[in-house]
């Protein structure tokens, strides 16, 4: 087929560069020049593991292209994806100024008769606006399909390419045909592809991610608890996720969640309740305590340093909110490093991949270290907020001769309470007891 996907951040990529992955060719159309001229010449706006080959190698076998001439790209296509940003308004309901703009275009230079694809998280309704604005320009006849994505940051290629389900909310058979047949590669092992209405398809992405979100939270304040009753999240967490109806998944404690999907979405998912007048006090809760979360390292800092931060340097390891990205929207690290310097810390950070985008949000304001042992050197504390490999199982000896004393605050449970007891380590975790 010959599919167009408006947008090229993170989910326009992915979904572009797979669907090339099987034959189809594939342009990726994109208003930021600098962005696609980079793209051509295979260097990546994020960073995604296995992405990279991936463009390179359909970009090589001309499968795949991009453009700015976002008209001739609606005019060839068969398919359209819209994949452009939703960012939160003021209110936190989703922004769909860019999604719409994408429609108005289309109605102006779609050429042939289509499938108009929602890949955007949106919220019920969407399409029909989406749809209105394209039929006032439109001379073919078009379709529509919600096909809200799934994507991991660290993992979306392989989730792509072997997803453990693809929803598509579609209004006629001929998108539904159309679709199925797209998706058919991805599924051959048997995975489902779930049809339904398209609000139905719109909410469920909403709902998935609220979910998700509300697992996090509920495990960090369970987390809080058992510190306080002496009991052991790592204890708890496994004694629930071998429930069958509970599951292992999101199950892990921590400094908060972050990313460009669950904070908007929860937003979102509240605000669209509230128009419909439909009070969602849970998730309201699930955001409340999410904020408090992140602000719980530092506390812990704090006990940990005898209740004296001001004047005392820190080092901290992960900037990113998850490993396997560089991605820092809503990151933990950024409100523990805000509350940190107002309360006159210094630090020194390390990231494997986020250091660029660090040094552009944050500039002078901190140090930045080459490695991870780098950012050690004379600090009084080392704070980790993420889990990235390189940090599960660093020369202990080595950190506590470059901290000035050996006090580890860690947000991700890392490292066991009674080795770091017996290696003399002041270590303080999420909801275990303090070594």
């Amino acid at each position: 087929m010959n599919i167009t996907v408006v947008g090229t951040g993170y989910v326009g990529l992915v979904v572009g560069a797979c669907l090339a992955e099987t034959g189809n060719t594939v342009c990726c159309a994109d208003i930021d020049h600098d962005k696609i001229d980079g793209l051509r010449e295979n260097i990546l706006p994020i960073y995604e593991p296995g992405l990279e080959a991936l463009v390179e190698r359909n970009q090589r076998e001309a499968r795949l292209s991009f453009t700015t001439d976002i008209p001739a790209a609606i005019a060839s296509a068969e398919v359209l994806f819209i994949a452009v940003g939703t960012p939160p308004g003021e209110d936190g309901s989703a922004d769909l100024k860019h999604v719409l703009s994408v429609a108005a275009m289309v109605g102006r230079h779609m050429a042939r008769e289509m499938v108009i694809v929602t890949k955007s998280t949106v919220p019920v309704g969407t399409a029909e606006k989406v749809a209105a604005v394209v039929k006032k320009e439109a001379a073919h006849p078009f379709y529509l399909c919600s096909n809200p994505e799934f994507l991991k940051e660290g993992v979306a290629v392989e989730d792509f390419m072997r997803p453990d389900r693809v929803v598509l909310g579609v209004d006629s058979q001929h998108a539904r045909r159309v679709m199925t047949d797209l998706y058919a590669p991805f599924v051959r092992t048997g995975k489902p592809v779930i049809l339904m209405d398209i609000a139905s398809a719109e909410m469920t992405k909403y709902a998935a991610n609220g979910m998700l979100a509300t697992r996090i939270s509920f495990m960090n304040e369970i987390a809080n608890l058992c510190e306080k009753v002496g009991a052991d999240i790592d204890f708890v967490r496994r004694g629930i996720g071998s429930d069958s109806r509970i599951g292992p998944s999101f199950l892990f404690p921590g400094p908060g969640y972050g990313g460009s999907c669950f904070p908007k979405d929860v937003k979102a998912l509240v605000r669209m309740a509230a128009e419909c007048d439909v009070p969602l006090d849970v998730l309201g809760a699930v955001e409340q305590a999410n904020e408090r979360q992140k602000r719980r390292l530092v506390a812990k800092l704090r006990h940990a340093l005898d209740g004296k931060l001001k004047g005392c340097h820190v080092a901290l390891w992960g900037l990113a909110f998850k490993p396997g990205t560089d991605d820092m929207r809503e990151a933990p690290s950024l409100t523990i490093i805000d509350s940190l310097l107002s309360e006159g810390v210094s630090l020194c950070v390390h990231d494997p991949v986020a250091m660029d985008h660090a040094r552009n949000i944050l500039g002078n304001r901190i140090d930045y270290a080459g490695t991870n042992y780098e950012a050690l050197a004379g600090a009084d504390a080392l704070v980790i907020v993420t889990d990235w490999n390189e940090y599960r199982h660093p020369d202990f000896e080595r950190v506590k001769r470059s901290l000035k004393q050996p006090v580890i605050v860690d947000g991700r449970n890392l490292y066991d309470v009674e080795k770091m007891r017996e290696l003399g380590v002041r270590y303080h975790s999420i909801g275990r007891a303090t070594a």
